[in-house]
């Protein structure tokens, strides 16, 4: 099987990587914009934009993968609410040009997608649940999402939440990492404790995927964690994980923070089916910890 990761240099899109080249029965073709930011050993590496369709086609039809895994997406929330042209360029137009390039090679497509496209009135959900997004980065990815499933072509979308992890030259932080960070230096913070979600560790997401395309997966899939928890207990269990001062933590109403973008107030993912179907079984919070104390101690290489 020949497996196209979009967005490689990503947290998820390293972690799959990973993943798939320890899998001698797959042939993995890293992509991204520029360089790779890690060393693809047994890997082909091509540079790719998915915003430009003529380069999407070209890679695509040169490389005839069995299955493209987009990975890649414009996911900084506010920057999504502040920049909507360069959202929906990245999030919506990037991947009309993947449906576009595998439905001319007969190519399956598996998109990751997110909770944000869910209004936050009720959570956990199961994939039955209708979108209804109340910000501009949950629109452009409900959008993708029926770009997909209007389409004629193989296809799988897998929706997640909150993921995080750790990995080499990581652009951005995630809850975990911005928790252990400001703890570490002594600062106090404010976090959220009204919102729900189901964290996922980003090697539990990474699975999710590989099952997807290694047991043709099809249809609608929630892979997250198992554990409902607000961005406060989710900060508590890590200063409790590290050994940090808990007492800096401060609970926080969402309605304090003055954000561009509006947040769903409870998401969080029931994953029955994928569990059931594609035989993914995710980490506990706790675990996933242990996962990205043991990376900080000893570097991916």
């Amino acid at each position: 099987m020949k497996i196209l990761i979009t967005g490689a240099n990503g947290l998820l899109g390293q972690k799959l990587s990973a993943l798939l080249l320890s899998d001698k029965t797959v042939t993995t073709v890293l992509t991204a914009r520029e360089r790779l930011v890690f060393p693809a050993q047994g890997g082909e590496f091509r540079t790719m934009d998915i915003t430009d369709a003529k380069a999407v086609k070209n890679v695509i039809a040169d490389v005839k993968p069995d299955v493209v895994i987009n990975t890649a997406a414009m996911t900084l929330v506010d920057q999504c609410e502040t920049q909507q042209d360069l959202c929906w360029k990245n999030n919506v137009t990037a991947v009309e040009n993947l449906i576009e390039a595998c439905r001319a090679q007969k190519t399956r497509l598996i998109h990751v997608s997110t909770d944000f496209i869910f209004d936050g009135s009720h959570g956990p959900l199961d994939e039955s649940a209708q979108p209804n997004p109340v910000n501009f980065y949950g629109k452009s990815k409900a959008a993708a999402e029926k770009l997909l499933i209007d389409s004629e072509i193989n296809w799988a979308i897998l929706r997640t939440v909150l993921v995080f992890g750790i990995t080499n030259d990581l652009s951005r932080s995630n809850i975990v990492l911005w928790v252990k960070e400001n703890l570490e230096k002594g600062k106090s913070i404010k976090v959220v404790n009204d919102q729900w979600r189901t964290p996922t560790l980003a090697e539990d997401l990474a699975m999710g995927c590989y099952l997807a395309a290694k047991k043709n997966a099809r249809g609608i899939y929630h892979i997250s964690g198992k554990d409902f928890m607000t961005p406060f207990d989710i900060a508590i269990a890590t200063a409790e994980f590290f050994n940090l001062d808990k007492s800096l933590i401060v609970p926080a109403d969402s309605t304090t923070f003055t954000q561009p973008a509006k947040r769903p107030a409870k998401t969080g993912f029931i994953i029955d089916k994928a569990k059931s179907e594609l035989g993914y079984e995710p980490h506990s919070f706790k675990e996933g910890l242990a996962v990205l104390a043991k990376q900080i101690v000893t570097p991916v290489a």
